[in-house]
């Protein structure tokens, strides 16, 4: 699907046709719209199929005039009651007329755009459209770490309460979202480190100052995923060990009992021998008196030391 917007009175519209300076929306392509796209802007074919690859990761490239950047953008996905966090490669291909950019799916930080929440945007500067792009790409992630922070805030306390599996289940894809969010915050910066050079795209001096802030954005989100990422892996091994002694702890009264119980039965094996001589066999009640006063014995003795 292709469509076209531009800057009007302020706000980015969408257009019925491709217009000079206007935004290039490409999301999910077939075959014959990639092939129109590679011959009206004479576009690398690599260029477009690597904007399409679910394994890309960030980079820079140029060829012949024409420049592809790929980012890694953050993604939010709810299924069942629980958001899933993740990252997906967005391409934006700088050409010397138009800014196109091409995803596998709906972006949320794309159709902000599209949908004119983004306002103060001109679609012909496009050096500056690609900048806001990248900007809303950096504080998206600011905006999921702080989800994520408070999402395993309220799993730690959950889970002080109940120890159960589910929660750590979630613990643990909350790690995987934040291994993928540094991963891909780390290569977004490498990309914009080779942008700041001003070796592919011309910056101007307002360009130089939101490129920094592009930047800034992005280094904040990478020491907030790190703190987050390292707070998270010391709480799941505290809540593993807590987990682990308090099964030893279960063990432990279970042998205990067992040790308790054993009692009657070594009385009751003694006494059921078919010997004479046992001492008071004559009375049923003394080898209960004996087992019960043993195992109160025990049961005491094992209650000092901890084990009951």
């Amino acid at each position: 699907m292709i469509r076209y917007y531009a800057t009007v009175n302020g706000r980015i519209r969408q257009l019925d046709e491709r217009t000079e300076g206007c935004w290039i929306d490409v999301i999910n392509p077939d075959e014959k719209e990639i092939n129109s796209l590679i011959q009206q802007f004479a576009l690398e074919p690599d260029f477009l199929r690597a904007a399409l690859d679910d394994e890309e990761s960030s980079r820079i490239e140029s060829e012949d005039g024409n420049t592809l950047i790929i980012l890694d953008a953050p993604v939010a996905e709810r299924s069942e009651g629980e958001v899933s966090y993740y990252t997906v490669p967005m391409g934006i291909l700088v050409t010397p007329s138009h800014v196109i950019t091409v995803s596998l799916r709906e972006n949320a930080i794309i159709a902000e755009f599209a949908e004119g929440v983004v306002k103060g945007v001109q679609t012909s500067l496009r050096t500056q459209f690609v900048l806001h792009v990248m900007l809303r790409v950096a504080t998206r992630y600011l905006q999921f770490l702080k989800q994520i922070d408070k999402l395993s805030s309220s799993l730690e306390k959950q889970l002080r309460k109940s120890m159960k599996n589910k929660e750590l289940i979630q613990l643990l894809d909350i790690q995987k979202s934040l291994v993928y969010f540094s991963t891909s915050l780390k290569a977004d910066e490498t990309t914009l480190e080779k942008l700041m050079r001003g070796r592919y795209i011309k910056l101007y001096e307002d360009d130089q100052d939101l490129l920094e802030d592009v930047l800034i954005e992005i280094k904040q989100a990478i020491e907030m995923s790190s703190i987050y990422l390292n707070i998270l892996s010391g709480t799941m091994d505290a809540f593993a060990s807590v987990i682990s002694n308090n099964l030893n702890i279960v063990m432990k009264v279970l042998a205990s009992i067992t040790i308790v119980i054993s009692i009657p039965n070594i009385i009751a094996g003694f006494y059921g021998m078919n010997v004479a001589g046992l001492p008071l066999a004559q009375f049923w009640w003394f080898p209960v008196a004996v087992a019960g006063g043993l195992m109160g014995i025990v049961g005491l003795i094992l209650h000092k030391k901890g084990m009951m």
